[in-house]
């Protein structure tokens, strides 16, 4: 077996929406702080459910403690639609644009920027 290199950096975790329509409410939210907790910044390709975002926030919230764990930092980009195209793209049967979520540890990761267009964040190395 051959050995691999310790590296330095920042590793992200790229999740498909594939991959989360695959997991239940539980094991997505357990699979994002596994990651976090690892120091890892986790991107949803498609965000969690408003619930699944509430519930996410409530079991860190559970998981805070002296052991060094802060919490997680989390901004959403939603997609811009224009009044009216949600309800259109539904009654044609077309897939709404999907949301893009990114969650790391939240003494690493600082939102800079954020708008309709554009999340611009700053990470820390430790």
């Amino acid at each position: 077996m051959q050995k691999l290199k310790q590296k330095t950096g920042i590793q992200i975790d790229l999740i498909s929406s594939q991959k989360m329509d695959e997991l239940t409410t539980m094991e997505k939210i357990r699979m994002i702080l596994d990651g976090v907790r690892s120091d890892k910044i986790v991107i949803l390709e498609t965000g969690l459910s408003p619930d699944e975002e509430s519930k996410l926030i409530e079991v860190t919230m559970s998981e805070i403690n002296p052991d060094g764990f802060t919490g997680i930092e989390i901004e959403t980009h939603l997609p811009s639609t224009p009044s009216g195209s949600a309800f259109i793209n539904k009654l044609m049967g077309r897939r709404t644009p999907s949301k893009l979520t990114v969650i790391g540890p939240a003494n690493r990761i600082e939102t800079l920027h954020k708008d309709e267009k554009l999340i611009t964040t700053f990470i820390s190395q430790s």
